[in-house]
């Protein structure tokens, strides 16, 4: 039995909530690049990144090539740059919307 869409969303969204999977996904908008660059990018154990790139992989949202002994990823499609678009201008407003509420609670007289 198929598993209903809701979620099959859900599963797409837990694979991206961590953050060396977003990063790695942001630094592939640009193009593809060798896994020695991303390691250079992020800064963190080369184990935990081939464990992020593993999950990545397996969901098919990157690729990767291996030529020689380097190993280069790239995204799938296009809509993963558009997801990241789409997050980074809601974020943007929610931000927006809660720094007008902190300025509106600096300024507002206090109640007594």
């Amino acid at each position: 039995m198929p598993i209903p869409l809701y979620e099959a969303k859900a599963d797409f969204f837990r694979m991206l909530g961590h953050p060396v999977r977003i990063r790695v996904l942001e630094l592939l908008q640009s193009g593809p690049r060798p896994v020695r660059e991303l390691l250079a990018e992020i800064e963190i154990e080369p184990s935990n990144l081939s464990q992020q790139l593993a999950v990545l992989r397996r969901s098919g949202i990157v690729t990767a090539t291996r030529t020689g002994s380097t190993v280069v990823y790239e995204l799938a499609g296009g809509e993963v740059a558009e997801l990241l678009a789409t997050a980074r201008r809601i974020l943007s407003e929610l931000l927006t919307d809660q720094g007008r509420l902190l300025e509106e609670l600096r300024t507002a007289e206090p109640v007594r």
